[in-house]
């Protein structure tokens, strides 16, 4: 079985806007998450980005858009990334949805696909719903944030990605 780190996208992977991130010129990678990246890549965990789009079922950008900006940060991170799972809708635009976070469809999609092990397998997320999808599949869960947002409801909090893959590090 392979041990996986899911990775929140928007506030993670790139700095997150109060409108949406779709264009590769608003699709800043904030320093050191290429490093954070390949020093989980050489720990041997797979790297999976798990999203929620909610502006496709908005109409304000498309799937492509998505897929550009993801081929973007690959580009920039010498393609460590093994895959993105993304949730097109929006429950007040489109469908309610088990992949929209926080549902924890996508991980168990990827789970099922990747051979992964939970017990071994981390989500990193900014947001609550982040940190509840991967206690619905029972991964380890730690949550980008200020120290004052910590909670209970994660196993960990670090202000950017780079010092979440030293947390997680520590229990590889």
């Amino acid at each position: 079985m392979n041990k996986c780190i899911f990775l929140d996208r928007d506030g993670v992977l790139n700095e997150d806007r109060t409108d949406y991130v779709y264009r590769v010129e608003d699709f800043i990678i904030p320093d050191g998450v290429p490093e954070a990246l390949r020093s989980l890549k050489d720990a041997g965990y797979l790297l999976i980005v798990i999203t929620n789009q909610a502006g496709i079922a908005k109409g304000l950008y498309t799937r492509e858009d998505v897929m550009t900006c993801y081929n973007y940060l690959q580009e920039r991170c010498d393609q460590v990334i093994d895959d993105i799972y993304y949730c097109p809708h929006h429950p007040n635009y489109d469908s309610e949805s088990l992949t929209r976070k926080p549902g924890s469809l996508l991980l168990e999609k990827a789970i099922a696909k990747y051979n992964i092990e939970p017990d071994e397998s981390w989500m990193i997320g900014d947001a609550l719903r982040d940190m509840q999808a991967g206690r619905r599949v029972g991964v380890r869960t730690v949550r980008i944030a200020h120290e004052s947002q910590s909670s209970s409801e994660c196993d960990g909090c670090a202000p950017n990605l780079l010092e979440a893959s030293r947390f997680v590090l520590q229990y590889a």
